[in-house]
């Protein structure tokens, strides 16, 4: 009597497995590694080294992306502005995009810290302006910590830097879970988070304009890999216990660094992050942006760029460029309203279930 329900599951289970596999697939036909693979020792990384012109005017400039993302989105928001300026280096952090994840110490910002100093080295740049967005942005102040003769400066983007209440989503948690975490990979992952991706990246960049083919771009699917989610599940899940007893080092950062942050970010809380990690970091200066949210990357390029231009020697006023990019933001109809299920403030990491763009 209770083969009927056993073979149902069975079957049902088997054919979500399936789908899940064939769906890698395609989405891997999609898009492509776009760059080369790396050894950093027993593992490879992929990365897309574009090197300097002869006439550059900016240092070397590594980019680390977020949580649930890999290296085409920041490709996509600055390599057409700074092409041939400077050494261009993207990266795939450790089990994300077509990275190797490399073991379990990966799951670890420390870790992921020391692979893209060992890339960085492996491809001959000596040091560089370390960029990271969110997720990224706890990276890069890790290098600095950890590998600091790699890093000249850093730019900090809606970065995650110190604890925070309110805990982490509910498939972070699942997904993470021994044995049942590898089945919600292969079994949820992929059918909901294909449901739900242009809504969770619409979520990530509210209040601000979406620009309608970034997934397109931008390959975010890849996370719904059942291994890729599995992984950045791990990062995810890792992170407070590393943070609360990382932050308190901040202090040891003496590189230049400048942490852009947007006053509408509902998914990392400025306040929490970017104000503290701007207050522990001596030679730090912060630009929060009126009307900005957690792609300050998209909705203020010009700040960022100029932000790069500014450590790389130049002079710039970026209090100015910022007060202008405001201006055309605020009144020029590049804002939509926040989304219902996004708090209009929030004192907490808060997670878009199940596929968010950049959850952090």
């Amino acid at each position: 009597m209770y083969a009927f329900p056993f073979i149902t599951v069975t079957v049902i289970a088997t054919g979500l497995i399936l789908f899940s596999w064939i769906q890698s697939r395609r989405i891997e036909r999609l898009y492509p590694p776009i760059g080369e693979f790396v050894d950093v020792g027993g593992y490879r990384l992929h990365a897309l080294h574009i090197p300097a012109a002869a006439d550059a005017d900016l240092p070397a400039i590594v980019f680390l992306h977020g949580a649930s993302g890999n290296l085409r989105d920041q490709v996509e928001a600055f390599r057409q502005d700074l092409e041939g300026r400077a050494e261009l280096l993207f990266v795939d952090r450790p089990g994300h995009g077509w990275s190797d994840r490399g073991g379990g110490q990966n799951a670890l910002p420390d870790a992921q810290a020391r692979a893209v100093a060992e890339l960085m080295e492996r491809k001959g740049i000596k040091s560089g302006l370390i960029v990271g967005h969110s997720f990224g942005g706890v990276i890069a102040a890790n290098m600095a910590l950890e590998t600091p003769e790699k890093v000249d400066s850093l730019l900090l983007l809606a970065t995650v830097s110190h604890p925070w209440p309110g805990g982490i989503d509910w498939h972070y948690h699942l997904a993470t879970t021994p044995f049942i975490g590898r089945l919600a990979a292969w079994l949820i992952a992929m059918p909901a988070g294909l449901l739900r991706i242009s809504r969770a990246a619409r979520c990530v960049f509210s209040p601000n304009h979406y620009p309608p083919d970034y997934l397109a771009r931008s390959g975010t699917a890849l996370v719904l890999r059942p291994w890729t989610f599995k992984y950045n599940a791990h990062d995810v899940a890792s992170l407070y216990d590393h943070i609360v007893r990382t932050s308190p080092r901040y202090g040891e950062i003496d590189r230049p660094t400048i942490v852009v942050a947007g006053d509408e970010d509902f998914v990392v809380s400025t306040e929490i992050h970017s104000r503290a990690l701007t207050r522990q970091i001596e030679r730090a200066e912060l630009h929060v942006l009126r009307g900005v949210g957690h792609k300050p990357d998209y909705a203020a390029t010009e700040v960022c760029i100029a932000a790069m231009e500014k450590l790389g020697g130049k002079e710039v006023d970026l209090a100015a460029i910022a007060r202008k990019v405001e201006r055309d933001i605020n009144a020029g109809g590049e804002t939509t309203n926040p989304p219902p299920s996004i708090p209009k403030r929030s004192s907490a990491i808060n997670q878009i279930p199940v596929m968010p763009s950049e959850p952090i």
